[in-house]
């Protein structure tokens, strides 16, 4: 089968990577909209009409299976496109909190763009898989995923700094953005003890058991 994947850049490549590891096999086409990155911090008309655009590339291509390797992109834009394009099968990423929450972490932290802290379905997979004893902080990164696709390590830095000094006795750390899975290493400094999750691995066995199933 052919696979659309598209992003903002390249943090999307972690995505297919996971994807193909599962299915070697299959045929693939990547976007990586660079031009447009960072999508976090357009309005949800200018978002729509960047991704409808990657959308119609890869469909011209033959893709009949189409990753939104974006959480920003999958919260916003994923229901409008399933009914656009009731021809192709979408598959989106969002925040792995619920493999957060499941780890029995006690304080969870999740690193997200703005649009996705500000998203309805971030908000709903709190509420729906937080347990009694779990605290979760929603915490918006301006700026990294821009950082991370200029490979501008001095402003990585900066921005890290920033925002996590101050954070302590932090379990698991959810990664919500596709971006932010090719810095683990530098996140992990941070937080030494905690887990990273992201949703690569999940949208990966996902995506296996879809194309297992067609008929």
């Amino acid at each position: 089968m052919k696979i659309g994947i598209f992003d903002s850049g390249k943090g999307g490549t972690t995505t297919m990577s996971a994807i193909k590891e599962l299915l070697p096999n299959e045929e693939y086409f990547y976007i990586s909209d660079h031009e447009n990155c960072p999508y976090g911090d357009k309005t949800d008309e200018t978002l729509y009409e960047i991704v409808n655009a990657n959308v119609l590339k890869l469909k011209n291509w033959g893709a009949k299976l189409i990753v939104i390797a974006c959480n920003t992109a999958t919260t916003k834009c994923i229901k409008k496109l399933r009914l656009d394009y009731p021809d192709i099968i979408f598959v989106g990423i969002e925040p792995a909190i619920k493999v957060a929450t499941d780890s029995n972490a006690k304080n969870i932290l999740v690193l997200a763009t703005s649009n996705t802290v500000n998203s309805k379905r971030a908000h709903t997979l709190i509420n729906e898989n937080l347990k009694p004893n779990q605290n979760i902080t929603l915490l918006a990164c301006p700026g990294l995923a821009d950082a991370i696709e200029k490979n501008s390590l001095s402003e990585i830095y900066n921005i890290l700094d920033t925002l996590l000094k101050n954070y302590n006795n932090i379990d698991a750390v959810v990664l919500g953005c596709t971006h932010y899975s090719l810095i683990k290493n530098k996140i992990q400094t941070y937080f030494p003890t905690a887990k990273l999750i992201d949703g690569n691995d999940g949208v990966a066995r996902y995506v296996y058991k879809l194309i297992k199933n067609l008929p």
